[in-house]
């Protein structure tokens, strides 16, 4: 229970502020400046440039800043409104348990649990259950501003382009019109979807777009009201949006679940364990595909809270075995036919995940074909063939992509992918709430080492030239020379 003299609200905030600053300074952080300035043709060169501003993107530019290294991150997004969680995600609150420390990076100051207590108390902190989803947001705002990082809003990058000449081209849409920006690498802070987009089944590529939409859409749910609503899909996603659908007013919502059972136990949360954030890029391939295929295999069950937000509907009904077959159009009217019959509605919501699919991506164009991909290399045994690992790209130790055919695509491995499509190759560090401050420590510091190796010449030239005495002579006296004995 917090101490009735501790303050709340904003006093509360200001003195947590202070004592981050404080922490700050007792650990040396952020690291003086290091890396050597570089310009070409008059243009300053970045050491490193994030795409991307939301939860990913802030725990790399913090790390990067931490360490000295000059980073500059661009969104397209407005200020405040980076990633999902307040614009197209409707769950009411995050699945993760509260007590994770998510992109805190080490810092106790810099937690959910410190912020939130900072404003409403201990006790506050002890009722709550799960972290509301806004107030994530809200969180993650006040960790841009407290760390004052170089966060560069709606600047939408238009091509990723890796040079021979050891650097990378950004060219994109600012709010003063099309600039490029050159920098030493590259991070993509992408998100879920950060490589490819939404995924449809192929027989949604011959509807009528108006009649249906993926759950992973900008959409106003309140023009579901009165309407008949089909949601395929089982997952959290698909929860979330039959809930918002039925608390927009829907008519009913059907559920239709190809899977003749709900799944109930979360593998991945009970695989999830320091030996496994540290381990898993030391394994072999086999066991890599090996974990990721079978919690793949498995699937992660929709939290209970979004469930029973559908459930509590008398309007809602879940049909389980229901896989789509075909849908026939006729006017307004979709006619689904499962293997327990037809289903007439007036919208359908795809709740059918990501793919990574680099060349639908017109930004990633000039280097999406050089991509070596774990398809490329690796065969997995009879019954454990997973497309989404196949698609996954196959990264190096600092995230970074390598070259299906080695110098097809000079600079390629300046870009790195630090999204949720590298979890094959790295673990679940990159893209949720668990382990992605350990995944932006490894990447930052990685970073650090590759800028300081390609300049050691010049750093060696500049430890040469440091002549920052310590010692001034005139601390001491000579002795005089020893008397000579005859």
């Amino acid at each position: 229970m917090t101490d009735t003299n501790t303050p709340c609200g904003a006093a509360g905030l200001a003195a947590l502020e202070a004592r981050l600053r404080q922490d700050l300074a007792w650990l040396e952080l952020p690291a003086k400046a290091w890396t050597m300035p570089r310009t070409h043709e008059g243009q300053a060169v970045l050491d490193v440039a994030v795409i991307g501003g939301g939860m990913a993107g802030l725990a790399v530019s913090a790390t990067l800043k931490h360490l000295g290294i000059q980073a500059c991150a661009f969104d397209q997004s407005p200020a405040g409104f980076e990633g999902p969680w307040a614009t197209t995600a409707r769950m009411e609150t995050l699945r993760s348990p509260k007590q994770l420390t998510g992109p805190a990076l080490g810092l106790p100051a810099l937690t959910f649990r410190a912020w939130f207590e900072a404003q409403f108390g201990g006790e506050a902190w002890e009722a709550l259950d799960k972290i509301p989803r806004l107030q994530w947001m809200d969180y993650l705002r006040w960790y841009r501003q407290v760390l004052d990082l170089d966060i560069r809003n709606a600047h939408r990058v238009e091509q990723v382009l890796p040079r021979a000449d050891g650097l990378v081209a950004l060219s994109m849409v600012a709010p003063e019109g099309p600039r490029t920006v050159l920098a030493r690498r590259v991070v993509l802070a992408t998100g879920r979807d950060g490589l490819g987009g939404a995924y449809v089944p192929p027989l949604a590529e011959n509807l009528p777009r108006k009649l249906w939409a993926h759950s992973s859409d900008d959409m106003d749910y309140t023009s579901l009201r009165g309407k008949r609503v089909g949601v395929v899909g089982a997952g959290a996603s698909a929860m979330d949006s039959a809930a918002t659908a039925l608390e927009a007013g829907a008519a009913s919502v059907d559920m239709l679940i190809r899977r003749a059972d709900i799944p109930r136990v979360n593998k991945s949360k009970g695989a999830g364990n320091p030996g496994l954030t540290f381990g898993h890029n030391g394994l072999s391939d086999e066991w890599k595909w090996r974990l990721r295929h079978y919690i793949n295999s498995q699937q992660v069950p929709p939290p209970r809270g979004s469930t029973l937000r559908v459930s509590r509907h008398a309007n809602a009904r879940f049909n389980l075995g229901c896989a789509l077959d075909a849908v026939d159009v006729d006017g307004d009217v979709l006619r689904v036919r499962t293997p327990k019959g037809i289903f007439e509605l007036d919208f359908l919501i795809f709740s059918t995940g990501f793919r990574i699919a680099l060349e639908t991506r017109p930004e990633f164009t000039a280097f999406a074909p050089h991509i070596r991909f774990w398809r490329d290399r690796f065969d997995p045994r009879p019954g454990q063939e997973d497309g989404e690992l196949s698609d996954s790209p196959d990264l190096g130790p600092v995230f970074e992509f390598q070259e299906k055919t080695p110098g097809a695509c000079p600079g390629l491995s300046r870009i790195h992918a630090f999204c949720y499509p590298s979890a094959l190759s790295h673990g679940t560090v990159s893209g949720d709430i668990p382990a992605i401050s350990d995944g932006a420590k490894r990447l930052g510091q990685g970073i650090a080492g590759l800028l300081y190796q390609e300049d050691v010449e010049l750093h060696y030239a500049a430890l040469q030239a440091y002549a920052e005495p310590e010692v001034f002579g005139d601390e001491w006296v000579p002795a005089p020379p020893p008397a000579l004995k005859s």
